[in-house]
């Protein structure tokens, strides 16, 4: 949401941050809703979007403004302890290569700014494009080559023509924009939080879903809205069988109300047909993740979509949701379901205290949740959960705790975990994959306080590895620039793997190109495409 020029900004974080609960970890204040439902308030079919015309961005950020986080607090854990779990071991080079590095979307489209900050870059690969969202824009890129054939333009223009909040163009704004590519149906899904005039609690989730694996085709467009006054921030969206599984951090006039975790009618929407969302509020629950399902192997027939967050500086909530559309009160959405995990602090507190060379100007951490995305997948002898988050170390401001969940449907457990740290320096900004070897790829944003501007890494490991390590550091992109007039950095990033080849993982995240005074609305973004050699 960029609704406030900086200063009023910062004030308002702090009011959202006096005026919210502490997020209680052991008391709970309630179990989840009785499942709610919400039809599409209208839908239709676009005409093929690259009919649409590229004269600048359809729907404009005001220049200078930045959103404000509303944020939850875990109970205890800013309390700092011995992070047990953070990696000593030296490891090899790290065995994954990179292939194509190329860049990708910056806050600008056609040379007109689209200033929307932070960036919430990610992106989804399909058989032949990779599609990159950024705050209020998109664009596609030839997969074999990282030309864009589509694009940048503002995501907006997707939705022209819709009556409401969703189409109303000059007249609103965008934040918090999800792509995601269904591998089965061979379909893109892009997802985005509209509001109106600065104002973002109007409770509007715009949705398209392509007719076809061509994302620059005709898309089903759908508008949910989910009450008045109420802001549906953060949304996360996955792809599952059943369902497309969502979760928002609702937030009202008077504050933090509830996790929404929500089961979009995958089937409907892949024909265009009227929809329906089956939502569950869970007021004890904080920016939950829904499960994505990777992978040539589905989960179980009839497996419910799982959903975790952090529940305290030891354990991590894990929910179980099951949708029935035909009758959406059998739908259950079943937890708290405990899972402990090696204690750790968050990463400044769950705030801002991340370092930069050259300015006195700290980073935002988003060390207070889990961060996007929580890929799963079916091994056939077990079933996974991958996820990480930043927390405090020995040596930096923040490091990448990094956990394998496995039997999420029988009685989960952390299979293996580890914070991977890299000297001095502090990682955050995560975002975590495995391909169908079981290898992994986790990327970062890297930054210190004398000689690294926030740039671009990864690591990874392979089954071979010893368990809870990760190997050796390896560079995407050096960066030249110190985020400098504002706190806020990415919301969040995104390693994918490519349905194609199972093997392939692609990773985006931003960069600034240089030093100067309020150059956080300047962000560049960088794609680069990873692969471990073992796997064929």
């Amino acid at each position: 949401m960029k609704t406030r020029p900086i200063v009023v900004a910062v004030v308002m974080v702090v009011v959202c941050l006096v005026a919210l609960p502490s997020f209680l970890s052991a008391e709970k204040k309630s179990g989840p809703s009785r499942p709610q439902v919400v039809y599409d308030s209208y839908h239709d079919t676009s005409l093929p979007v690259r009919e649409y015309s590229m004269e600048g961005p359809h729907g404009a950020v005001p220049r200078g403004f930045e959103h404000p986080r509303p944020r939850q607090i875990l109970s205890g854990a800013a309390v700092p302890v011995p992070d047990l779990a953070e990696q000593n071991y030296v490891a090899p080079p790290v065995s994954a290569t990179i292939g194509l590095n190329f860049e990708g979307t910056p806050n600008s489209a056609n040379g007109k700014a689209l200033e929307g900050v932070p960036s919430d870059d990610n992106l989804a690969v399909g058989a032949t494009q990779v599609v990159e969202t950024i705050n209020t824009a998109w664009q596609v890129y030839d997969k074999a080559t990282g030309k864009s054939v589509f694009g940048p333009q503002q995501i907006s223009a997707l939705f022209t023509g819709l009556p409401g909040i969703c189409g109303q163009g000059q007249t609103f704004n965008w934040t918090d924009p999800v792509v995601l590519y269904d591998a089965v149906a061979n379909r893109w899904i892009i997802s985005q939080i509209a509001g109106n005039n600065g104002n973002f609690n109007t409770g509007n989730e715009c949705i398209a879903v392509s007719e076809s694996a061509d994302a620059t085709g005709k898309y089903f467009r759908y508008v949910f809205k989910f009450g008045n006054n109420v802001l549906n921030d953060y949304d996360k969206l996955s792809v599952w069988p059943d369902a497309y599984y969502a979760n928002y951090n609702l937030f009202g006039t008077s504050g933090y109300v509830a996790d929404d975790t929500c089961a979009y009618d995958r089937a409907a929407m892949l024909t265009g047909a009227k929809a329906k969302a089956v939502c569950f509020q869970t007021p004890s629950e904080f920016s939950f993740l829904p499960s994505n399902a990777e992978g040539a192997t589905p989960p179980p027939k009839g497996e419910p979509s799982f959903f975790v967050d952090l529940s305290s500086s030891t354990s991590l909530h894990l929910y179980r949701f099951h949708v029935d559309f035909a009758d959406p009160a059998k739908s259950k959405f079943a937890g708290p379901i405990n899972v402990p995990v090696t204690a750790y602090t968050m990463a400044c507190g769950g705030g801002v205290c991340i370092p930069q060379p050259g300015t006195t100007q700290q980073l935002d951490s988003l060390a207070d949740r889990l961060m996007f995305r929580l890929a799963y997948r079916n091994f056939g002898d077990h079933e996974s959960l991958v996820v990480s988050h930043a927390v405090l170390t020995s040596k930096a401001a923040s490091g990448e705790r990094w956990y394998e969940i496995r039997d999420p449907n029988g009685t989960p457990k952390v299979y293996q975990q580890g914070t991977f740290v890299h000297g001095g320096n502090s990682l955050w900004m995560g975002s975590i994959d495995m391909d169908k070897e079981g290898d992994m790829v986790l990327g970062y944003s890297e930054s210190n306080a004398t000689t690294l501007h926030p740039s671009i890494a990864f690591t990874g490991r392979v089954p071979a590895d010893p368990l809870n390590t990760m190997e050796s550091p390896a560079t995407i992109f050096i960066a030249k620039g110190s985020n400098e007039g504002a706190d806020r950095w990415g919301d969040y990033s995104s390693v994918v793997i490519d349905p194609s080849d199972d093997c392939t993982f692609w990773y985006v995240n931003q960069y600034l190109p240089k030093s100067a005074a309020n150059n956080f609305l300047n962000f560049h973004t960088r794609v680069a495409s990873l692969k471990f050699p073992t796997c064929k």
